[in-house]
């Protein structure tokens, strides 16, 4: 297995006790061993944002990130929810995930590559290639 998805809804919270289920799906795959995807599908279309896997797994337990991704944990109404605020130049959003959701997909990626092994998936020769194009360089 080289990827892993898994689709659940998040509340998107309004304020004002007005929220919003947004349906979404986590996505982690072998190729990016440090990003997760997070794709929200909204009626205009997919939104995705992608951040640290260890980001997310750090925020099922602690409060982390600063700038464009948070996660913490939280509770709502007797659950435990995991906390993501996502800001942008066009706004701020923040959602609540079911922290079981969380983990299972969190879970599943380790399967894939486990925590602290993925520097052993990536090929450093391929990813200099893409980075230099031809392999021609320019001195300075």
């Amino acid at each position: 297995m080289s990827s892993v998805s898994t689709g659940l809804t998040l509340r998107l919270v309004l304020g004002g006790g007005s929220d919003v289920l947004v349906p979404a799906t986590l996505v982690y795959d072998r190729l990016s061993p440090f990003a997760v995807s997070a794709v929200f599908h909204t009626s205009e279309g997919d939104v995705t944002w992608v951040f640290g896997r260890d980001l997310l797994e750090d925020g099922l337990s602690t409060p982390v990130g600063q700038g464009d991704v948070a996660v913490w944990p939280s509770h709502q109404q007797g659950r435990k929810v995991v906390c993501i605020s996502l800001a942008s130049p066009s706004g701020s959003a923040l959602l609540e995930a079911e922290r079981d959701d969380v983990t299972t997909f969190l879970d599943a990626s380790f399967v894939v590559v486990p925590m602290g092994t993925e520097m052993a998936t990536v090929d450093l020769d391929a990813e200099l290639a893409e980075l230099l194009g031809d392999g021609t360089s320019s001195h300075y």
